[in-house]
């Protein structure tokens, strides 16, 4: 009889797509990732369904979209009866364990983003999302110094080191311990989010003048300096972060392990003269997604489905019943539900699709705002919307939002 594979998701925040080595990102030094990818299926048009972290998330794990995963505010918490991957692999025999960022939990709006408040949060055990063993924090963007509770921790309890570091080192701990049971293992690690300047565990920052912007950055002004200084901290956590991945995959026996690795969304650092992320911009919504399945023997390819991270609950269950998963869609479903008033951050809710040649976003009130045409324009500087020549083809587009 064939057993059934271990399952490991590696999540980050805020990593966008493009900026890995082997997406040939002239900043990015990700030489784990870049092995990783050469084993691994790519799917290069993946996309976070919402560029917002709980929304994403709440997706993430319940396969669901927003409003219908129950998380349709940023503070919104996962509903005690949302019915997530933890449950449906525990009916296939699974053991489950969660470390790291859950931010999926009550928080005070009035605290602090970053800083011990919302780091030192408990998370109800009716809100953990039904897995076996949860150890890590709500939110809180402390990258250095995580403070960790859960299961084996009933109260808050401060880890020396980088946070990326700590979170792999303790999840590597548990996949090594004998288990009857296959095991599905979520290590959510907070960078590369910002504070990007915050130390990142002896990683030397590169120097603004140095970053290679992309094209859609405006030069000669104020964003050009905020996006520089934000890339040479961003890049030097992912540089960091590339590392614990490293560390902790080499740990570990993969020879009956399926693999993944992705982030919750992206960011906008400076692309279209704006930051963050709750953007419709390729920068925002566009996420790494490596899938490494040994058991089904996939050679290293690039996959151009539209795949989202919605699809993520659903592929899981699949391997764990030895079966492939493809995408069936032409485009995936986008959208940012509400627009938390958080600066920096997209200033209004819309709703669209993206295939790999086209994206359509609607405003809230059902008006196109942009349409580019991904194959002409990838850096999306030509928005398409008031063109007549296309108002037959964006009112086509609106019947599928």
């Amino acid at each position: 009889m064939i057993a059934q594979p271990d399952i490991i998701w590696i999540l980050t925040t805020q990593w966008r797509a493009s900026a890995t080595g082997y997406n040939h990102d002239q900043n990015a030094r990700t030489p784990w990732l870049d092995g990783l990818a050469s084993e691994s299926v790519t799917y290069e048009q993946a996309v976070t369904p919402h560029p917002s972290g709980p929304q994403a998330r709440a997706a993430l794990y319940t396969g669901r979209l927003s409003p219908e995963s129950g998380v349709t505010d940023y503070w919104d918490a996962l509903p005690p009866d949302a019915r997530t991957i933890a449950h449906v692999l525990r009916d296939r025999g699974y053991l489950s364990a969660f470390f790291g960022k859950w931010h999926l939990s009550a928080r005070d709006r009035n605290a602090p983003f970053v800083g011990e408040s919302h780091a030192k949060s408990i998370v109800p055990i009716s809100n953990r999302g039904g897995f076996d063993l949860w150890e890590g924090f709500e939110s809180g963007f402390l990258l250095n110094d995580p403070w960790l509770h859960g299961t084996r921790l009933s109260e808050p309890q401060r880890f020396k080191g980088y946070q990326s570091d700590i979170i792999g080192q303790r999840a590597a701990e548990w996949m090594k311990t004998v288990h009857c049971r296959p095991r599905f293992c979520v290590i959510s690690m907070e960078a590369p989010h910002p504070p990007y300047h915050a130390a990142a565990a002896q990683v030397k920052e590169q120097s603004p003048e140095s970053v290679v912007l992309r094209s859609n950055v405006p030069r000669g002004g104020e964003i050009e300096a905020r996006a520089r200084s934000e890339l040479a901290g961003y890049y030097s956590h992912i540089e960091a972060t590339d590392r614990s991945v490293g560390s902790l995959i080499s740990e570990l026996d993969l020879a009956n392990t399926v693999l993944v690795f992705t982030s919750v969304h992206g960011d906008m650092h400076g692309s279209h003269g704006v930051f963050r992320k709750g953007w419709p911009y390729e920068e925002s919504i566009r996420v790494p997604l490596l899938v490494r399945n040994p058991r089904l023997q996939l050679l290293q390819r690039r996959d151009t489905s539209p795949v989202s991270l919605h699809d993520l609950p659903h592929m899981t269950a699949a391997w764990s019943e030895l079966k492939e998963w493809r995408c069936k869609r032409d485009f995936a479903p986008i959208s940012l539900p509400t627009a938390p008033a958080i600066p920096l951050q997209c200033d209004r809710p819309w709703r669209g699709f993206r295939s790999p040649s086209h994206k359509l976003i609607l405003n809230a009130d059902g008006s196109p705002w942009l349409y580019f045409d991904l194959k002409r324009d990838p850096w999306e500087m030509d928005n398409l919307v008031d063109d007549p020549k296309y108002r037959v083809e964006i009112e086509r587009g609106r019947e599928f939002i």
